[in-house]
């Protein structure tokens, strides 16, 4: 397939570390012409796009403003990274829930009426509970709502997995499904390095030491961010790289398989959205695929849909009414 030429228009809400850091992330990558940033601190909205629309010269030749909700009109994707921050120690991403999903009850609405035909991913934390809130509160086709899910998780995954085997990541096959939070499940019984299942891959090691070091992994993978938030205040340059590769699937119609947020019946639970392998392309959501799971990691899975389930039913659903 050929590469589209770079002629695609993103609107970005909020202007912070994410949004910012995202904005720059793809005028450096010649992906898109036109982006927009869209702030309620309309100055440092101006700002952040000055500055990046400078560095153009340097880069590839784009076009970076600031406006508000109906400047984003005829955007291809709608980034959204508004949001309360996480400001105290040991808060989770659930934590920030509430006060995200009623920002998000008067936003989207508003938002939607001028994009109809955007679709819109999702960054803002905790992003399964307001990607569905998006598909609430938008009234837009749920395929067309994406949440950049546990895609950072998986590229996390791969990373550590590279590094201990001594293989290049992209040749690790591992996902992270579910919420992207602390009930997350490292699926690593469908683990494949190449096209060798782990389980052969790791022959020589005791499995008492196999084991740890998979726990070792797993809290690893599960506390990142939060130790980064701990060094440095907040993670941006990760995840700006990871909307960066949606985006590139979306824009180039690649139809790739990541574990983005969608709309899926899990655990008997309808009315959420968590992470699966999930075909996207120019259209949004393709096609979600069914894991090989082990009988626990398939409990674990139920388990985090549960959790999204409750929040949902809490936070969401009667705003949506």
């Amino acid at each position: 397939m050929a590469l589209q030429s770079s002629t695609g228009k993103i609107a970005i809400i909020g202007a912070g570390a994410v949004g910012s850091t995202t904005a720059y992330t793809l005028m450096l990558n010649g992906l898109v012409q036109e982006i927009v940033l869209v702030d309620k601190d309309h100055k440092k909205a101006a700002g952040e796009a000055m500055d990046i629309a400078q560095s153009t010269v340097f880069a590839r030749p784009g076009k970076v403003l600031a406006g508000d909700f109906q400047d984003c009109q005829g955007a291809d994707i709608v980034i959204i990274t508004a949001g309360a921050k996480r400001m105290m120690p040991g808060e989770t991403r659930l934590d920030l829930a509430g006060k995200n999903v009623d920002l998000f009850s008067k936003m989207i609405p508003r938002l939607a009426s001028y994009c109809k035909e955007s679709i819109f991913l999702i960054v803002s934390n905790p992003v399964d509970i307001l990607t569905y809130a998006t598909v609430r509160f938008s009234g837009l086709p749920a395929d067309k709502i994406i949440g950049s899910g546990t895609v950072l998780d998986t590229l996390r995954f791969r990373h550590l997995m590279g590094v201990h085997y001594g293989v290049d990541p992209r040749n690790v096959h591992a996902y992270v499904v579910g919420e992207h939070g602390d009930s997350e499940v490292l699926a690593w019984s469908s683990v494949r390095i190449g096209v060798v299942p782990l389980e052969d891959f790791f022959l020589g090691e005791s499995a008492d030491s196999f084991n740890r070091w998979k726990q070792e992994v797993t809290n690893s993978i599960k506390q990142s961010a939060y130790e980064i938030i701990r060094l440095k205040g907040a993670t941006y340059f990760a995840i700006s790289l990871a909307l960066c590769r949606i985006v590139e699937a979306i824009l180039r119609d690649e139809n790739s398989i990541l574990t983005v947020s969608t709309l899926y019946e899990c655990g008997g639970f309808e009315n959420i959205c968590l992470s699966v392998p999930t075909i996207i392309g120019r259209k949004g959501i393709k096609q979600t695929l069914k894991m090989p799971l082990t009988e626990r990691e398939t409990e674990e899975l139920n388990s985090s849909a549960e959790i999204l389930h409750r929040a949902n039913s809490d936070l969401v659903d009667g705003k949506a009414q």
